[in-house]
């Protein structure tokens, strides 16, 4: 049995950041926050296995990255490691939090020296401000700010979980279970990031990459008589729709493949089933809307997209404006970054005969620069 598991905490909402960037997802040249902190602390070759939990929309795009162990996490930090403690088969755990980027060997030495001294090892910091509770001034010498990452022996911290009472940390659960904790000091450099400020404050931390991230969408409908003609957002007087599970706006669908690609977040079948119900003939707007929100979430900007329609009919020169306008809103860029361009096939093959559209998507990203937050 392996002596020691690493458990790292990324399933939180970042809801105090204050951005539409998750901060699990702020870019570390190209590597997300919560692949950097993994990866650094697996270059010191402590651990047998390394868990990380992540949100239900985060963790299939996780795996895309890297090949730690993933486990969902749960609606509270303390949900989360129940879960992840399900996978742990080692004598000891050490418990951090992603968002403690900075995280140095010796650091972590130090607290595995004291391993046999109680059932739980936790960093903590001297407070050197005046300290008033209430309105009673305290003993700063008596208070201590507490870090992770914390050490425990793994089936004291299982038994002490085993409470509906939340606790913010993991020596909190131990003690009040009866168990023992240490604390040895801790280090000013692993500060944790909870406010966009607190990045100001990582010192081991570099920009993002500025490279420029590309993808290319297609896709084909065929027409149907009767009903709404959808196309790049924008209804389009026509006597045919498109045979489709959704609305069948093909433009926005090869769009979404564009985006996607250039995410590598898979494609439109992927995330939107055409055998799911819940799409079922749902306005592609709302299918763009949310990938957008995603790549927000996950670290990305749109810088711009390039689409080119390809149709016998109908004919859209007139609604050309209209759609980079629709579009640009959804994707929160400027409308001169929204290019819509319109041919035929000269009369060949099906677009040719008039049976249905063709559209090619081309969209270029770039990671969110958090140094300019």
């Amino acid at each position: 049995m392996s002596q020691l598991t690493l458990i790292l905490l990324a399933a939180g909402t970042s809801s105090r950041f204050e951005l539409d960037v998750k901060k699990q997802w702020l870019r570390i040249d190209h590597k997300p926050l919560w692949q950097f902190v993994a990866d650094t602390l697996q270059a010191t070759t402590l651990f047998s296995k390394i868990i990380i939990t992540s949100h239900t929309a985060d963790i299939e795009y996780m795996k895309n990255y890297a090949e730690y162990t993933f486990v969902v996490g749960g609606n509270s930090r303390q949900e989360s490691l129940k879960n992840a403690l399900k996978e742990v088969d080692s004598k000891y755990v050490l418990v951090s939090d992603i968002a403690r980027a900075c995280i140095s060997e010796d650091f972590l030495s130090r607290i595995l020296a004291k391993k046999n001294d109680a059932d739980c090892i936790v960093p903590y910091l001297k407070v050197t401000d005046t300290i008033v509770y209430v309105n009673q001034t305290i003993d700063r010498d008596k208070v201590k700010r507490v870090q992770t990452p914390q050490l425990s022996r793994t089936s004291v911290l299982q038994d002490a979980l085993k409470t509906a009472i939340e606790f913010t940390d993991e020596s909190s659960a131990i003690v009040a279970n009866g168990g023992t904790r240490e604390f040895i000091l801790g280090e000013d450099d692993a500060h944790k990031i909870t406010y966009i400020h607190d990045l100001n404050k990582i010192p081991c931390l570099k920009k993002p990459s500025t490279d420029t991230l590309s993808g290319t969408g297609f896709d084909v409908h065929a027409f149907k008589d009767g009903g709404i003609m959808w196309l790049g957002g924008v209804k389009i007087e026509s006597e045919f729709s498109f045979k489709a599970h959704s609305d069948g706006d093909v433009a926005i669908h090869a769009l979404i493949d564009a985006l996607l690609g250039a995410s590598g977040m898979g494609d439109i079948g992927m995330m939107f089933p055409d055998n799911d119900a819940l799409y079922k003939g749902i306005d592609s707007k709302e299918l763009l809307q949310t990938v957008v929100k995603k790549l927000y979430n996950f670290g990305f900007v749109i810088i711009n997209v390039d689409i080119t329609i390809a149709a016998e009919k109908p004919r859209i020169g007139n609604y050309k404006f209209q759609m980079r306008k629709v579009l640009a809103n959804i994707l929160n860029i400027d409308m001169s970054r929204v290019n819509i361009k319109a041919t035929t096939t000269e009369k060949l093959g099906f677009i040719g005969r008039g049976e249905g559209v063709g559209v090619i998507a081309n969209a270029n990203l770039k990671y969110f620069d958090w140094t300019q937050s």
